[in-house]
């Protein structure tokens, strides 16, 4: 009798754990890309920028908006799409130094939309920026 609640044990786990990781397995598929396109910046409009300090120092900034196209081909609604990319100065230093998500986008409807990123700049980084390797990709249902 002892094997038998050993084993009803040892399958309930199982069972368990399998139920887990299929739980894990569908938010990975659930990872929907959106292509981006037009992908641009211009500065910050007078009201966005006042009082921009460099991120984590007292440094002065330079304030600029990202902006461009989410396409997204799913037809249905992506939620919590993360935009990830490269930026660098006139001189090819990294603008957001460790840093490759660069913000998000709350939804992005089916078909073409613009969006749009704040981003600070150290005062001292020349420009013109270059973006590069910019991607993004969010889910097809709500993240809990």
């Amino acid at each position: 009798m002892g094997t038998m609640v050993f084993r009803s044990i040892v399958t309930g786990v199982l069972v368990a754990m399998l139920w887990l990781l299929s739980g894990w397995g569908l938010a990975a598929e659930a990872l929907t890309p959106v292509d981006l396109s037009d992908v641009t910046y211009k500065p910050c409009p007078a009201e966005y920028a006042e009082g921009m300090v460099a991120a984590g120092s007292i440094q002065e900034a330079n304030c600029f908006l990202i902006t461009g196209k989410a396409i997204n081909r799913s037809g249905k609604p992506v939620l919590d799409v993360d935009i990830f990319g490269r930026i660098f100065d006139a001189n090819d230093n990294p603008v957001m130094q460790n840093r490759g998500r660069l913000g998000g986008i709350p939804e992005v409807p089916p078909g073409e939309s613009d969006f749009e990123l704040r981003i600070s700049v150290a005062a001292n980084q020349p420009e013109p920026l270059k973006l590069k390797q910019f991607k993004a990709s969010g889910f097809s249902a709500k993240v809990r």
